[in-house]
């Protein structure tokens, strides 16, 4: 028992112990100039800027298909790519582009609505991007008349 403990602390300080070298004169400058290079380019994020974020297609019949097109400008610094785009019911369909959108450029998405419900119907749809935030959120809204 006595020798399994011995043996025990031996290794402990044995591997406390033997790191005796400056571990900052084993960091290369190129590996520093790479860090800083990719710590620039992670600060540089895609911003995406709407022209308005909701729309109210109004008063609108039951089953009348409407759409909108949302538009928008990469305001940011890297290119803007959507992954996805996503309505919070079926009755929403976004259409959008899959290209990357430069900075400076502008971009579509089209939100298509069936006209299903009835009454005040508020819909969001959300859009998937590589902005700092990851997200933006659109809305449309409608007064949807039943049929007559």
């Amino acid at each position: 028992m006595k020798k399994s403990l011995f043996f025990t602390a031996a290794f402990v300080a044995f591997g406390l112990f033997s790191c005796k070298d400056n571990a900052t004169n084993k960091i290369a400058e190129e590996n520093v100039a790479v860090t800083e290079q990719k710590n620039v380019e992670e600060s540089t994020h895609p911003v995406m800027s709407f022209d308005v974020t909701e729309f109210d297609f109004g008063e609108i019949e039951q089953g009348t298909h409407v759409e909108h097109m949302f538009t928008f400008t990469n305001t940011g610094d890297a290119p803007l790519v959507i992954t996805n785009a996503k309505s919070s019911c079926g009755c929403t369909v976004p259409e959008y582009t899959r290209d990357p959108i430069a900075p400076g450029e502008k971009g579509e998405m089209l939100v298509k609505f069936d006209g299903s419900g009835r009454g005040t119907v508020n819909k969001n749809v959300t859009v998937f991007t590589n902005t700092e935030k990851g997200t933006e959120r659109l809305r449309i809204k409608a007064n949807v008349k039943p049929k007559q």
